[in-house]
């Protein structure tokens, strides 16, 4: 038991510790603060080339873990080489699976820019070359050669049908041979009039004439096919003539990229095949085939000038190094990437340009860097994701087909091999679901890179705290810091850890007070910032935060809640619970009361009864029997009821750090001894009355202090807690000051013992040689009354003899 000094209250930071007159003469950090241990499993994962080394990041918000990951590795993917370019190319075989095509970083592009020079000359060109005179004349020659030949045969044909009595006539079917009379053909009248003999001279002759005209005919189709093929060909000539030079300085350029010279042979190929299309087009605009892609011919299908055009889907061009890509919006799409769609002539048209990259494509040969909670709240991402790892490429997938809301035809783009580091941010909480419920997180994530929230503070770390400041200073143009508001920022660090020997670095926080002490130097005309200035940007964030304890108070003082911080009372106490709104601690004070009396139910909490309760409270309920039992009840059994109470208490109670004052309460009520109201409580307490440690023993002792001050301090006020939570000492100077001036005390305690005597200024007791307590001790009056309760339950539960029988 001990009544601590005010250097007890918080580990005060020396500004001598400081050589500097500004934090402007600071270097910037060469590391983060802290986080070696992180920063290796990040050096080791990135370095590793096996499968399945991707890692997750964890780490409480605020300490540095998206910003540390990212830089650590924006420098590491500088000394990486660059990946390949990859495009997406019009499939002559299957348009609705296009090809995927790597080239070196940068050839991309200057692929797509040469092709698409060559189809906006090649139109040109090949109307030129067909509205040439060499071509019509060619052309013309080998028609007129064609229908020259036809017509001479026909000619004879026709003079010997003439010389035997027929003539050509025309029908339906094209042409025959019918007899004639005086040139012309025969009337059918006059046919049936001529004997029998003579019709059928001439039906014979007819069908040997009929016969060789289908022979001509069939002739003539022949050499009109012939003709046709013919003319093809020197369509095919010309167009060559035309696409090969355009094509050549491709090839030279492309010459060691396979793939681009196996796809120029197909361009080529394509348009000789299509000569006849491709000078349509170039006649009417392509509005054919974009009809016919939108009226449903298939996903692929577009207009043939389009077809030989290059989608780059991924451009490494400016790239130096390995690419370094962080999504902030995780869907299935912006991770696999996704086909396009537009509306054409009513109808969902896509083709091969239209596919978009995701994320994974972007990062290929590098990193990507994902919030595992965005990942796994997208539909059907986080299985995409995993998909892509397993596998090592990246298939381009989307919700609607995963959903299938519309029957829609869509592309489905070659897969691309992958080759990433994929790097997870999250919580410990996460990490620990996903690895005891995903099978392939533990498969895929081997690496866990842990960011720490605190670290030893010590002279050096103090000083890197300090570059800290003046590194954040320049990089945001902040007015920089004198050694005393430094050393006010390491005694922030402290309190946010709640530990005189550990900083904080969960850096957000401490960023934001180095901003609002520089916002207000600068508002108060000062050109360095200085202890004021922190202090008094921390009391108006507190100041921002604090419109609930301002009325909790109010309620305290006008006696709404009903707390007493003076007198003394039996069975009565004041403990302190904590409440978490936001960034901001709330110690709320309230009444604990216990009554005692003859009977069996032993220690009742109303509370549990009520069912406000928690189980870690409850848990700390049953400790005080364990400790009543042990302490009180080895020479005779306990026979008794307590009731204990929160007094206006409504909210579920949880937590174990109310025990000793439960305990302090029911003692008092047992020994009849009052406890001082002034006097409030925290702490934990285990079987053999050793007190515990607890939490957010900074803001329950100031909400204390904040009440007491509102209602008048009296100098005998003040607040007992563990002697384990000595060390997290880290209060504010107001409640430092009231220390120093004996207005306020704080004790620390390590057993009941201690603090039922400063309670209640009675001596606890210790057992003599007889194993008996001092009659006037809190243990010997306590043992005493429960020892009397025993022997008069024992007295009520013994038989009345009736008095007859006595007689």
């Amino acid at each position: 038991m001990r009544e601590l000094t005010p250097k007890q209250l918080r580990n005060q930071c020396d500004p001598g510790l400081f050589k500097f007159e500004t934090t402007a003469e600071l270097a910037d950090l060469a590391e983060p603060i802290g986080q070696q241990r992180a920063v290796d499993a990040l050096e080791f994962a990135a370095n590793i080339d096996s499968d399945g080394y991707n890692v997750y990041v964890m780490g409480r918000v605020g300490t540095g873990r998206s910003t540390i990951s990212r830089e650590f590795l924006d420098k590491r993917s500088k000394r990486q080489p660059t990946p390949d370019d990859w495009c997406y190319v019009y499939n002559f075989s299957d348009p609705h699976t296009p090809k995927a095509i790597k080239l070196p970083a940068g050839k991309g592009a200057r692929w797509q820019s040469d092709m698409d020079k060559v189809i906006g000359e090649l139109v040109t060109q090949v109307l030129a070359a067909f509205e040439s005179d060499e071509y019509n004349e060619k052309r013309d020659d080998l028609l007129r050669s064609f229908r020259d030949e036809r017509n001479k045969e026909l000619q004879e044909f026709e003079k010997e049908v003439e010389a035997a009595g027929f003539t050509l006539g025309r029908s339906p079917a094209g042409l025959i041979v019918a007899p004639a009379s005086d040139g012309e053909v025969m009337d059918p009248q006059q046919y049936r009039d001529l004997p029998e003999e003579e019709r059928e001279q001439l039906e014979e002759k007819r069908q040997e004439l009929q016969g060789t005209l289908a022979e001509i005919m069939r002739r003539g189709q022949r050499e009109e096919r012939q003709t046709r093929q013919q003319v093809q060909e020197l369509d095919r000539a010309v167009a060559r003539s035309v696409v090969e030079p355009l094509l050549r300085d491709i090839r030279k350029k492309n010459k060691r990229q396979d793939e681009v010279l196996q796809h120029l042979d197909e361009i080529q190929d394509d348009l000789l095949d299509n000569i006849s299309s491709l000078r349509q087009s170039a006649e009417d605009g392509d509005e054919q085939m974009r009809l016919a892609a939108a009226m449903g011919v298939g996903a692929g299908a577009m207009p043939i000038m389009e077809r030989y055009g290059i989608n780059v889907l991924i451009n490494n061009q400016d790239l130096k190094g390995a690419p370094v890509i962080m999504e902030s919006n995780p869907t299935i799409e912006a991770l696999t990437g996704e086909v396009e769609h537009q509306t054409h002539m009513g109808a969902l048209v896509t083709d091969f340009t239209m596919i978009k990259a995701g994320a994974l494509h972007k990062a290929n040969g590098g990193y990507l860097i994902l919030e595992a909670l965005q990942v796994l709240q997208r539909p059907f991402a986080w299985d995409a994701l995993k998909r892509a790892l397993k596998s090592r490429q990246v298939r381009i997938e989307s919700l609607r087909d995963q959903l299938r809301f519309i029957s829609t035809v869509s592309l489905e783009p070659a897969a691309i091999p992958l080759e990433v580091k994929v790097i997870l941010i999250g919580s410990p909480l996460l990490y620990y679901l996903l690895y005891e419920y995903d099978e392939d997180f533990r498969k895929l994530f081997k690496v866990k890179a842990d960011f720490d929230n605190q670290i030893d503070r010590s002279a050096k770390t103090c000083r890197r705290f300090a570059a800290y400041i003046g590194q954040m200073c320049r990089e945001e143009d902040l007015p920089h810091f004198l050694p005393e508001a430094a050393a006010q920022v390491v005694e922030y660090g402290s309190r946010l850890a709640s530990d005189q020997k550990k900083l904080s670095i969960s850096f957000s926080e401490v960023s934001n007070v180095v901003r609002e002490a520089a916002y207000w130097a600068a508002r108060s005309k000062r050109e360095v910032v200085t202890a004021d200035d922190v202090r008094y940007a921390l009391e108006q964030q507190a100041l921002r935060s604090s419109r609930i304890q301002e009325r909790i108070i109010e309620m305290t003082k006008d006696g709404t809640i009903m707390v007493d911080v003076d007198g003394d009372v039996v069975g009565q106490i004041n403990g302190i619970a904590v409440m978490q709104l936001g960034d901001y601690v709330l110690g709320k004070p309230g009444r604990i009361t216990c009554l005692t009396y003859m009977g069996r139910a032993g220690v009742v909490n109303i509370d549990r009864e009520a069912k406000l309760t928690g189980r870690i409270h409850d848990k700390g309920l049953l400790t005080i029997s364990g400790f009543l039992g042990e302490r009180y009840g080895r020479e005779f059994p306990l026979s008794l009821s307590a009731t204990i109470s929160f007094e206006q208490i409504y909210e579920e109670i949880e937590g174990d750090s109310a025990a000793s004052t439960e305990l302090y309460a029911l003692l008092s009520s047992l020994a009849q001894v009052p406890i001082k109201q002034g006097i409030a409580v925290t702490g934990s307490v285990n079987q053999r009355g050793q007190v515990q440690a607890i939490g957010g023993v900074n803001g329950k002792i100031e909400g204390y202090y904040a009440t007491c001050k509102a209602m008048g301090l009296t100098g005998e006020q003040g607040v007992v807690i563990p002697d384990a939570n000595v060390r997290h000492l880290v209060l504010n100077d107001e409640v430092i000051e009231a220390v120093a001036n004996g207005e306020f005390h704080i004790w620390s305690v390590k057993t009941i013992d201690e603090g039922i005597e400063i309670l209640t200024g009675v001596k606890a007791g210790k057992r003599n040689k007889d194993g008996k307590y001092p009659e006037a001790s809190i243990n010997g009056r306590v043992e005493a009354r429960l020892r009397e309760m025993a022997e008069t339950m024992r007295e009520f539960a013994r038989p009345q003899k009736s008095e007859g029988k006595e007689q």
